[in-house]
């Protein structure tokens, strides 16, 4: 493949993160789960009709892991959070697992790099939620990670660090 279909290619998966080339039909159910998102079985019922009409779009993922965090289904949250980081390893063709991922396998300090981005915040959702859940290690695990991703800090990830300290002195005592 030569650099200029390569450039395209990687600009097609970057811009459906941003929710181009989601199908129409698609589109019209995440903005109606969107008006019906009090409505909670309606509103789930329309992401996951989108969902099958886009199947993996990341669009979709990201508008079904907010809908499963706003309403309080961390462990659901969670899942959808990992099925965001194996789309984007996969997108960027990384390894399966994060935890092989190096600083310079992608432009991560590049923040307009969509891609790169996307994985960095599935990653910090990644750790968060297995923090409120529990999960401490794993959640030190991911911060780490994101830390030496993104050793600028410009996704967040020194905050969650330092909540997971307190965390960690509070089950120690």
């Amino acid at each position: 493949m030569d650099s200029a279909s390569s450039f395209a290619d990687l600009a097609a998966r970057e811009n459906a993160v941003l929710g181009q080339g989601l199908p129409v039909g698609a589109t019209a159910l995440l903005e109606q789960a969107g008006h019906a998102f009090r409505d909670e079985a309606m509103a789930e019922s329309l992401i996951h009709r989108a969902a099958a009409l886009a199947p993996g779009h990341p669009a979709v993922l990201i508008a079904l892991y907010r809908f499963y965090f706003y309403k309080g289904r961390l462990a659901e949250a969670l899942g959808v959070a990992e099925r965001c980081l194996t789309k984007a390893l996969s997108e960027l063709d990384l390894p399966e697992d994060w935890r092989q991922v190096r600083p310079g396998s992608a432009p991560f300090g590049e923040f307009q790099a969509v891609l790169p981005r996307f994985l960095l915040f599935s990653l910090k959702g990644y750790a968060y939620l297995n923090m409120r859940l529990g999960n401490l290690d794993e959640g030190h695990t991911a911060i780490a990670k994101l830390l030496e991703l993104d050793p600028t800090d410009r996704i967040g990830a020194k905050v969650l660090r330092d909540v997971l300290l307190r965390k960690e002195v509070e089950r120690d005592q």
